[in-house]
């Protein structure tokens, strides 16, 4: 048997991160069904704070991330290696602003991201040859713009990643590491975020930081005493 406080976190992940299906449903979902990055959860939650509305992203790497930024973002390109996730993706996604893109020919993959002849406010690298497309995500970022590795904490295992966060170190990006629980996973990782020294986005909030997901002090001051005494 659980204890009271037990099931009362339990039933926060379940209801709160609605992680109980997207782990059962193999699906990046939040609690109200709309879609999230695989990213770590407090990832999620810190880059869901800015507005992103005249901002341009591009993804190394296709999925419930791309409908997350083409909710959020002017313009969003994503690279699709896999030419069966492409078609997936090409007939279930049909956001205006989303142009999904099939690249899987070596270097091409990478290179596609000058294909535009322009520079991103945001680039994920989220797919395949991530060394290499963190030598060219660099050449594309705009000034004051993020770059979004995620499952950096195999740097641990992998000489790719070793290379790939020398490269994005070098070119005098700030490491912020996002440690946590993410969707469709019962174990923890990291997605790390890289800034331009003079990030420059604006919030979508007064302040910072919002209340995140089963947050405590979103509720009132009469719910917080409920809850209180509840799990004394």
């Amino acid at each position: 048997m659980y204890s009271q406080k037990f099931q009362t976190f339990i039933d926060m992940w379940r209801e709160e991160f609605a992680i109980e299906r997207s782990i059962d449903e193999k699906v990046c979902l939040d609690r109200d069904g709309n879609p999230i990055p695989w990213y770590t959860y407090p990832a999620i939650e810190y880059l869901s704070q800015f507005d992103y509305t005249d901002k341009k992203i591009f993804e190394f790497g296709c999925g419930y991330s791309s409908l997350f930024w083409a909710k959020r973002a002017g313009k969003v390109i994503s690279i699709e290696d896999n030419l069966n996730w492409f078609d997936k993706w090409q007939k279930e996604f049909s956001e205006p602003n989303l142009d999904i893109k099939w690249r899987d020919e070596g270097e091409i993959y990478e290179q596609a991201i000058f294909e535009e002849n322009e520079k991103y406010d945001v680039i994920i690298i989220d797919g395949k040859r991530r060394n290499f497309c963190a030598e060219t995500a660099v050449k594309a970022l705009n000034d004051g713009g993020m770059i979004i590795l995620d499952d950096s904490d195999r740097v641990n295992t992998s000489a790719e990643y070793v290379k790939t966060i020398d490269i994005l170190k070098s070119a005098d990006l700030l490491q912020v590491d996002f440690y946590g629980f993410c969707p469709m996973n019962n174990y923890t990782k990291t997605t790390s975020v890289f800034f331009s020294r003079n990030f420059n986005f604006e919030s979508l909030y007064k302040v910072q930081p919002v209340n995140g997901w089963g947050n405590l002090w979103s509720k009132s001051r009469k719910d917080r005493k409920e809850f209180y005494r509840k799990n004394k």
